[in-house]
């Protein structure tokens, strides 16, 4: 199991083609979706400020208060998109522009001692930018897209995390109208946390089920503060 959870043995997925097909795609959608005036240059730079700004927080906070609280986690398994904004998430208008930048439905998929989940997107790189933040280089290529679907284990364990055999992997595709998210199982020694130190634990690649949270590290690899009682 990995103990480097946002860089953990990513080798073999970053040694994939440098130049990405949805980087083409993505600029030759934008610029038509422009000039059919679907949005402006101007909506697509405040777009872009609003993204770069975000990170993968807002998914931790659910995901720590889901541990914390029973009932929230039972909301956020039944309705994603509606329980998010109880931490400030607003899926139908997340920059706060009134204008909405996705339209589609948030789904937040539970880890148990028998399932182990991973989110995909095999047409491009369709990705929970609200809670997430940005998605990283590696989950745009080819090399992840294409090899995830088909040997989730072999990928997995080229992050460093082994899914033992009698664990089954269920690979979650994204697409236009739907959003994954991934709520990992609360690792022991966490006991008697607090919500924010909690959230310290859980990284951007937890939530999309390339790695597990572990105890002994915050989401920047400093040492776990002890935790109050």
């Amino acid at each position: 199991m990995s103990h480097d959870h946002d860089h953990a043995h990513h080798a073999p997925i970053e040694a994939a083609d440098e130049v990405s097909e949805f980087d083409v795609l993505e600029t030759a959608i934008r610029e038509l979706a422009i000039e059919k005036g679907l949005f402006s240059r101007e909506d697509h730079r405040r777009f872009t400020e609003w993204a770069e700004r975000i990170g993968p927080h807002g998914g931790a906070r659910m995901v720590a208060r889901a541990w914390l609280d029973p009932e929230f986690k039972r909301r956020l398994l039944a309705d994603g998109t509606e329980t998010s904004k109880e931490v400030g998430i607003n899926w139908l208008d997340p920059t706060g522009t009134g204008t909405p930048s996705d339209n589609t439905y948030f789904y937040v998929l539970e880890n148990t001692p028998a399932v182990h989940n991973v989110i995909v997107c095999t047409l491009c790189s369709c990705y929970p930018r609200p809670v997430l933040g940005q998605a990283p280089e590696w989950y745009k290529t080819p090399h992840y897209r294409r090899r995830v679907v088909r040997w989730p284990r072999e990928v997995l364990a080229e992050f460093g995390l082994h899914v033992p055999l009698d664990v089954e992997v269920r690979v979650h595709d994204s697409n236009q109208k739907s959003r994954f998210m991934v709520l990992p199982m609360r690792p022991e020694g966490t006991e008697g946390w607090t919500e924010d130190q909690l959230a310290a634990i859980v990284t951007r690649d937890t939530m999309i089920g390339v790695a597990l949270p572990r105890a002994g590290w915050t989401g920047d690899r400093s040492p776990a503060a002890t935790p109050r009682a």
